[in-house]
């Protein structure tokens, strides 16, 4: 059974549709910045070996983690971010995928 996959959506707030640079396009901008950045700060925590650096790169990754996630909610509340439904049926079957692994884990 094939199941047409529905969009969650907010109703979007309209921007002017011109050459500038709008509110959506700052915000979008913004929120990509973020993501790149947590993904660095990510990877200099993996290689820091200085355990002070480490706290501070961590305590930075967290922020800019939650400003992120803050962008990320202002663009779904505004309705410029659309995600698709989950089908059922392929969140059933990755859980007991992976499930199964559990099993296969030295520690329970």
């Amino acid at each position: 059974m094939n199941q047409q996959s529905q969009k969650i959506q907010n109703p979007e707030t309209n921007v002017p549709k011109t050459p500038q640079m709008n509110e959506r396009d700052f915000v979008n901008d913004q929120l990509s910045t973020e993501k790149y950045m947590t993904d660095a700060y990510n990877i200099a925590l993996n290689e820091a070996s200085n355990q002070n650096l480490y706290n501070d790169l961590a305590a930075i990754f967290k922020e800019t983690q939650d400003c992120q996630r803050d962008l990320f909610n202002l663009m779904f509340k505004k309705g410029w971010y659309t995600m698709e439904q989950a089908d059922q049926q392929k969140m059933q079957q990755s859980y007991q995928q992976f499930s199964g692994y559990k099993n296969q884990l030295p520690y329970q």
